[in-house]
């Protein structure tokens, strides 16, 4: 039992190895617009502001799963949109991730975002 149970401890680091994000600092986005069904994939830097219709959308982090590991992205956005009211908070703020865009997502009558991936 104390073999067993030393031996799990042994892997523990490398079992939190393999869930680790590495910075990118380039986001590939998919947007789309509901009305006119128009698809659009944008890509920008960490720190860069993108437009889409009225919407402003600021990356502010992206990150990628290791080449060893299944592929995944997952992306920090702040999202405005021009018709808002002045002073409005933001329509979006917050993770989106690849593999679950529906964890996480823009609810917007209009527009629809989501990350496809980080370079």
């Amino acid at each position: 039992m104390k073999k067993l149970l030393a031996s799990a401890l042994f892997c523990l680091p490398a079992l939190a190895l393999a869930q680790e994000w590495l910075p990118r600092q380039q986001a590939r986005i998919q947007a789309l617009d509901k009305v006119t069904a128009r698809v659009t994939v944008l890509e920008g830097r960490v720190g860069e502001s993108l437009s889409f219709g009225t919407l402003a959308i600021r990356i502010g982090a992206c990150h990628a799963r290791p080449p060893t590991e299944v592929p995944d992205a997952a992306a920090w956005f702040e999202m405005t949109d021009g018709r808002a009211p002045q002073g409005s908070p933001p329509v979006f703020r917050g993770w989106m991730f690849a593999d679950a865009p529906g964890v996480n997502m823009l609810e917007h009558p209009v527009y629809d975002v989501r990350i496809l991936s980080c370079r």
